[in-house]
């Protein structure tokens, strides 16, 4: 059966947003060794409280969970495997909550990978 034309195009899209990911994940890793450098400044306002690290700590690992789906999946569709297809579903899920581009492309892959021939790709 011959693989089905767009996975390749909704991997890259995977691709690209691990990309970003990666990116809003280093610069939460920067923030937080910054915030010493902040403190030590004698600013009025202080954000060594416990309260801003666990929501470093929080978003760290929100994006960290998000990157390995974005990866997974992206692997997954481009080594026809069907964990790929089903990770891509819920990387298309998750993507429908970035309005307006992550709406519409999440809506276009979910309905995508749901087609019968697709699903039917990945059984074989």
């Amino acid at each position: 059966m011959k693989k089905p034309d767009l996975l390749v195009l909704i991997a890259v899209w995977e691709l690209v947003t691990a990309f970003f990911t990666l990116i809003g994940l280093a610069v939460l890793v920067m923030i937080g060794f910054q915030v010493e450098a902040l403190f030590l400044q004698d600013l009025e306002f202080n954000f060594s409280g416990p309260f801003f690290y666990f929501g470093l700590a929080v978003g760290a690992l929100t994006l960290l969970a998000y990157l390995i789906v974005s990866v997974t999946g992206a692997a997954g569709l481009l080594a026809n495997r069907d964990f790929g297809r089903v990770t891509s579903l819920a990387h298309g899920v998750i993507s429908l909550l970035f309005f307006p581009i992550g709406t519409v492309i999440g809506v276009l892959q979910i309905v995508y990978l749901t087609r019968a021939d697709v699903r039917d790709f990945f059984k074989n």
